[in-house]
């Protein structure tokens, strides 16, 4: 057994610490957090935030926990958490964002990004909580503090490394609507699609942490704005992201919101038409993946739920030797391995620019050319998770078992995932079927099971 199963998180989930402000979220327990990143990964570190007004007194307390244990600090401002981990790669020892990512605005958080540009995994993480937790922080004597170097406009390298990734002017022609929710991305997304040739409206493109028009989190309520400027600009498509932009929804040219799953499809078989190899996700994301992949000779790899995971599981398999091809969540949240080991919305709406110019189909059509999927989800709040595991395991021991993350039940004609959350008394269940009877009749094999525990 190792430090990870012996030994859970108590203040990071799957991405990093996150609480409402003034609660569990403190300028202090920020700056400890800081002392401890800094006592761990010694350098130059690079630090940034999203939009939340909160923002500016958290990283200041980031900033004075780095400086306080010898790190230099290089502060980026504003910007999505994929611009911040493209920054580090390579260049810096870690970085530090300030975000709660798709949380509403009185929540907000950090996530600790390693050197190679991923997220700080659960070991490194324990460690930060363990030094929190017993104030073990490498302090500096006054002659070896740290100080902040100024670096300029950092955030152009990565739009610019963006546009790199696709074909030179490839948007030309094509009409897109942003809204970048007053987040992360006010700036980026419409930068990189006018960078490659595109035609942009936007909506929401300025920064605020209050959140005015709608909530970080996109949905289709919330992108009912967005819709309607597609539909009125005549663009291919809107896109949306949330607050600290590591995830892009989109809205088709008809004004239809394109439920995430059927984005990843949608990117993953452009992708697999070009290059044969492997897609690594979680056990949560829609079966759709493997269907439309399969043809071109691409396999799926499954892993637990969380970016992270997903993110050293294509490295360790490249490093294996194995071809991994893209990579990403059910959510909106995907991953380029050419490109960098972590979600990236900016990038997503590059290649969906990309896709549709070399299809030559509108968005609307590609979506509606997609196999038929019926996804069917609840959850629950209970505090009987392992025995509702228990359960599940006994009941469905002759069905193909992944128990990666929760159970998966895999049949030919249909697949469920029953997971406990990490942070709460919540357990989620997912049914999927080509067919909504052969769904809904498995739903009702897994309720009546569970049914004495929720």
């Amino acid at each position: 057994m190792d430090m990870t199963e012996k030994k859970k998180k108590q203040l990071f989930g799957t991405n990093g610490v996150r609480g409402i402000v003034g609660e569990l979220i403190t300028p202090e327990l920020v700056m400890k957090i800081g002392m401890a990143v800094g006592s761990m990964r010694p350098g130059t570190i690079a630090v940034g935030m999203d939009t939340r007004t909160s923002g500016p007194a958290l990283i200041h307390a980031m900033k004075a926990g780095l400086m306080a244990t010898g790190c230099d600090v290089v502060d980026c401002g504003i910007l999505p958490t994929p611009a911040l981990q493209y920054i580090v790669m390579n260049r810096y020892d870690a970085g530090v964002v300030i975000t709660a990512s798709h949380n509403p605005g009185a929540y907000n958080g950090v996530k600790v990004i390693e050197k190679d540009g991923t997220e700080m995994d659960d070991e490194a993480s324990i460690e930060i909580e363990e030094r929190v937790f017993s104030y073990n922080f490498d302090l500096k004597e006054w002659k070896d503090v740290g100080v902040v170097i100024p670096e300029g406009d950092l955030v152009s390298k990565y739009i610019a490394g963006v546009v790199r990734k696709v074909p030179e002017k490839i948007g030309d022609g094509i009409t897109v609507a942003i809204d970048p929710g007053c987040g992360a991305a006010y700036r980026t997304t419409a930068e990189i699609l006018r960078s490659i040739g595109c035609k942009v409206f936007t909506l929401n493109a300025y920064p605020d942490g209050n959140f005015p028009a709608r909530e970080p989190e996109p949905s289709v309520e919330g992108l009912a704005p967005l819709a309607e400027m597609v539909v009125s600009t005549g663009a291919a498509f809107g896109v949306a992201h949330d607050g600290d932009a590591d995830r892009a929804v989109f809205i088709d040219d008809k004004g239809r919101f394109v439920e995430e799953n059927k984005e990843f499809a949608l990117i993953a078989d452009f992708i697999c038409s070009q290059k044969k190899g492997i897609v690594v996700t979680p056990v949560s994301t829609s079966r759709l993946i493997e269907r439309v992949i399969s043809p071109y000779g691409c396999t799926v790899d499954y892993t637990a739920v969380g970016s992270i995971y997903v993110a050293r599981r294509m490295r360790s398999l490249l490093a294996e030797g194995k071809p991994v091809v893209f990579g990403g969540e059910g959510n909106g949240g995907l991953i380029y391995p050419d490109h960098q080991f972590c979600r990236d919305g900016g990038m997503t709406a590059a290649m969906m620019v990309l896709l549709l110019a070399k299809k030559k189909q509108p968005l609307s059509s590609l979506v509606d050319g997609l196999p038929p999927s019926v996804m069917l989800k609840h959850k629950f709040h209970t505090d009987k998770a392992d025995e509702i595991l228990a359960a599940v395991r006994e009941k469905f021991a002759h069905d193909t078992l992944n128990q990666v993350d929760g159970i998966r039940i895999d049949r030919k004609d249909a697949w469920a995932l029953i997971r406990p959350s990490g942070t709460e008394p919540l357990v989620r269940l997912y049914v999927e079927s080509t067919d909504d009877k052969i769904a809904k009749d498995f739903e009702q094999e897994i309720l009546s099971c569970i049914s004495t525990f929720i």
